[in-house]
């Protein structure tokens, strides 16, 4: 597995898919639960700062650096996590949201790159992950795979947007 493809393929699936989505609907609200698409890109830069932690934490003395977001994350759940963190964000901009996701994501890919393909595929590096995991499954999962299944919900906003006639087919 090559972890800084899979960061790049899922960051340009998620901006691909958004670029056609006019700015008038990004806040507008059920594409995932009660979020709009402005609280999915606000929720999956939450994350991405949780990767630049993590990434972090192989860069440094173990324990040396403050890991809020994954600290919240293991302390309180994903649900509590999800909900301070769009709190956090709900009343910022749209554009400032996928500033920030982006960002954040050019940070992760930046840090990934710096690490040694052999630790990134050694199993147990994350113990709080899965003794069986690596770093590399930890990124295809938790970040790969949330970036699609988030961005198809979006889609699925998309489809029926143009089904209402509210965007071109």
């Amino acid at each position: 597995m090559n972890a800084s493809d899979i960061l790049h393929y899922g960051h340009t699936f998620v901006t691909r898919n958004i670029v056609d989505l006019p700015l008038e609907h990004w806040e507008t609200p059920n594409v995932c639960g009660w979020w709009s698409t402005k609280l999915v890109i606000g929720h999956l830069a939450s994350f991405e700062h949780m990767l630049i932690e993590v990434l972090r934490s192989f860069q440094s003395t173990p324990g040396s650096e403050p890991t809020p977001y994954l600290d919240m994350l293991n302390n309180q759940g994903g649900q509590l996590f999800n909900d301070f963190q769009i709190e956090m964000r709900q009343n910022r901009s749209a554009a400032d949201l996928l500033a920030e996701y982006t960002a954040a994501a050019e940070e992760s890919y930046r840090r990934v790159s710096l690490l040694d393909g052999e630790l990134l595929r050694r199993p147990g590096t994350l113990p709080w992950y899965g003794a069986e995991y690596a770093l590399d499954d930890y990124i295809v999962y938790q970040y790969y795979g949330h970036k699609r299944e988030h961005t198809a919900q979006i889609n699925v906003f998309k489809d029926a947007l143009k089904a209402a006639g509210k965007l071109p087919r």
